[in-house]
């Protein structure tokens, strides 16, 4: 059995308000957080640059 195909018209409009809000943002979050991680590196500043990293490309892929 094939699994159904989502399509972005059928995402309901406050999630691709907040997938298009996210998508501005997270850019400069990135950006910031890199250098707070290049200064400071702790275990919490890689894990969430990492974080940002995974949704910044799940955006850009549009895996979400």
């Amino acid at each position: 059995m094939r699994g159904r195909r989502f399509n972005k018209v059928s995402y309901h409009p406050w999630f691709r308000a907040c997938r298009r809000i996210a998508g501005r943002f997270i850019i400069p979050f990135i950006i910031f957080q890199f250098i707070r991680t290049l200064l400071l590196p702790t275990v919490f500043d890689i894990l969430l640059l990492t974080a940002f990293l995974v949704i910044a490309i799940s955006i850009y892929f549009d895996v979400v």
